[in-house]
């Protein structure tokens, strides 16, 4: 017999679903187009997106468990073919070839790519007798990882190749060494500090820290760690020296500018940062309890471009304040929380290694969206999950949940 979908996590996701909408409905707010059906406008197509993301949640639902493990590897491949489809045939939006037309409607394939990945990285992650320890078994993981986001990196879309870096949690909790995740810390630290400081200077600190290691901190030294610490001082030198590449090649030039404007490097001449100084402008508007539904004045200006898409959090605490906010990261801390808890209590390892990814896919999102917004992280465009203007956001955010929600649903059947 199956247990009943968890209650909590679908009353939060309907929850910020109805607030998310009344926000976009507030962002694009228009008397001239005020009906709430009116299918011409942006709030009125959201109401389609909804209706047909809670379509898709029913039919997960009522789909046989076993199905999305089955088919992981199928849907993964499936979906590695329509990002590289769209390297052919995209088009370009926002600077991004990352969309495929379908009349009307635009369809953005690296969407779904983080629900295929997250699929078919659970599959393998749970095969019977797998040595997480071998070298062959970490090659493969995290090829399932960098394939459907060195494509979309391909695709100029870094933001949501950025994503992929949230499999790095689930991957920990199945007992992927803590090394990694240091040394993830260590290349953003390192990145940071490449386009601030001399880059001689970074590498003798480097050194000096190895030396410092070597003879002052390590009592006992052997071949072994030499080697290792002469390959980690050579490996993070050489990170330090190719930052300049990767940061000319790989990110767009907007994107060079709000990274450069945020860590005070150049002087914002071009403007570059103006979404980001309106957001935190209507933001700080709002005061306590914020200026109320529909009255948001710097909404109303369109001050800030994008504010029903990735600035959508700036429509929040300009109209409904501080609690407002607060009552939204609270929402999404306790979704998050819920999910971890409902992956713990799987037993089995494809559920619960799915789970963590549904968690940190989710999490990853909030927290570079809410923080771009807040100007702490760099804009790189973004949708806040069940929150943000869009179709295939809104579908794939769906989709990615309720297969963790069924396959919780019929844990017992799964044993």
């Amino acid at each position: 017999m199956e247990n009943k979908i968890d209650w909590v996590s679908l009353l939060l996701y309907l929850a910020i679903l109805l607030f998310g909408w009344l926000n976009i409905y507030a962002a694009c707010y228009d008397e001239a187009h005020s009906a709430v059906f009116d299918f011409s406008t942006r709030h009125g197509k959201q109401l389609i997106w909804i209706g047909v993301s809670l379509v898709l949640a029913l039919v997960i639902t009522l789909i046989e468990p076993n199905v999305f493990s089955s088919m992981a590897y199928l849907i993964y491949i499936v979906v590695i073919g329509l990002l590289v489809v769209v390297l052919f045939i995209g088009t370009v939006t926002k600077g991004g070839l990352s969309w495929i037309d379908f009349g009307p409607f635009k369809f953005q394939p690296a969407e779904f790519a983080k629900f295929a990945t997250a699929l078919a990285l659970s599959k393998y992650m749970s095969s019977l007798d797998l040595d997480y320890r071998q070298l062959r078994t970490k090659l493969i993981a995290w090829s399932f990882i960098l394939l459907p986001a060195a494509i979309i990196i391909l695709q100029h879309d870094t933001g949501s190749a950025l994503v992929f870096a949230s499999f790095l949690l689930p991957m920990y909790r199945e007992g992927m060494s803590p090394h990694i995740l240091v040394f993830g810390l260590v290349a953003v630290v390192l990145f940071v500090l490449a386009l601030l400081v001399n880059k001689f200077i970074i590498i003798g600190v480097l050194a000096a820290i190895a030396l410092f290691y070597l003879f002052v901190w390590l009592n006992k030294r052997t071949r072994k760690h030499y080697v290792w610490v002469a390959a980690l001082f050579l490996g993070c030198s050489l990170f330090t020296v190719s930052v300049d590449f990767a940061f000319d090649k790989v990110l767009q030039p907007h994107q060079r500018d709000r990274i450069y404007v945020l860590l005070g490097k150049t002087d914002d001449k071009s403007n570059t940062g103006y979404n980001v100084n309106q957001s935190k402008i209507a933001i700080g508007s709002g005061g306590l309890f914020g200026k109320g539904f529909l009255k948001g004045t710097i909404t109303k200006a369109d001050f800030v471009p994008e504010q029903e898409t990735d600035f959508i959090f700036c429509t929040v605490g300009e109209e409904w304040g501080f609690v407002g906010s607060s009552l939204l990261i609270l929402a999404y801390i306790g979704l998050l929380f819920r999910l971890i808890r409902l992956a713990e209590r799987q037993y089995s390892k494809f559920s619960r290694f799915y789970g963590y990814s549904v968690a940190s896919i989710l999490f990853l999102h909030i927290f570079i969206n809410i923080g771009m917004v807040l100007g702490l992280l760099p804009v790189i465009g973004i949708p806040l999950p069940f929150f943000s203007y869009g179709g295939s956001s809104l579908m794939a955010f769906t989709i990615l949940l309720f297969i963790f929600l069924r396959q919780d649903q019929a844990r017992t059947k799964l044993m």
